[in-house]
């Protein structure tokens, strides 16, 4: 802290990042606000080419939080937690854990992979298409996509198994890419 004409001031080196809920579907409304009170926030999102003209081109990539650059010791938890559009803050009993600059310059390099790569590819993906599975369990293995789920982070494949038998499996959305 440095003193200024007799007042205690936060300097930029005092301040940490914290992770910040929001109400469903209100993140947008939730960072403009914080914005409105002067916090540095981040809020990642993806730019995304919805099959619905009128759906949202961007999206948050961690549905329902962000993160706020704040001093807790002089701010607190209680303000934080009581901004409109928010649930507060990610806490653990009364710890509020800090995030690290170089977790959100990661995500911050992960964002403009998926962005050079034109996006998330699994918005791109029609019903019926050929796809391939491309981590987990089924790595490698071909499939066909079926569906998107609630919330577009799931999708439905069928997965083509012994005697030409088609099998139904539900699976994260970023493990699938269009086969051409």
């Amino acid at each position: 802290m440095t003193e200024q004409d007799g007042n205690p001031t936060v300097t930029e080196d005092q301040k940490q990042w914290y992770a910040i809920r929001s109400k469903p579907n209100k993140e947008s409304c939730l960072y403009r606000e914080l914005l409105s009170r002067n916090f540095d926030v981040y809020y990642p999102q993806l730019r995304v080419n919805p099959v619905n003209p009128r759906s949202r081109k961007l999206v948050p990539y961690f549905p329902g939080y962000m993160f706020i650059k704040a001093n807790l010791a002089e701010t607190g938890t209680r303000p934080l937690n009581r901004i409109p559009d928010s649930i507060g803050l990610v806490m653990f009993g009364e710890y509020v854990p800090p995030v690290s600059e170089t977790l959100l310059k990661k995500i911050d390099r992960k964002l403009a992979d998926i962005s050079a790569a034109g996006g998330q590819t699994f918005f791109a993906i029609n019903p019926g298409d050929t796809v391939e599975i491309t981590s987990g369990a089924f790595a490698g293995y071909e499939a066909v996509f079926e569906e998107r789920l609630q919330g577009e982070e799931r999708v439905r494949v069928l997965l083509k198994m012994l005697s030409d038998r088609y099998v139904p499996m539900e699976i994260q959305a970023g493990m699938v890419k269009k086969r051409d």
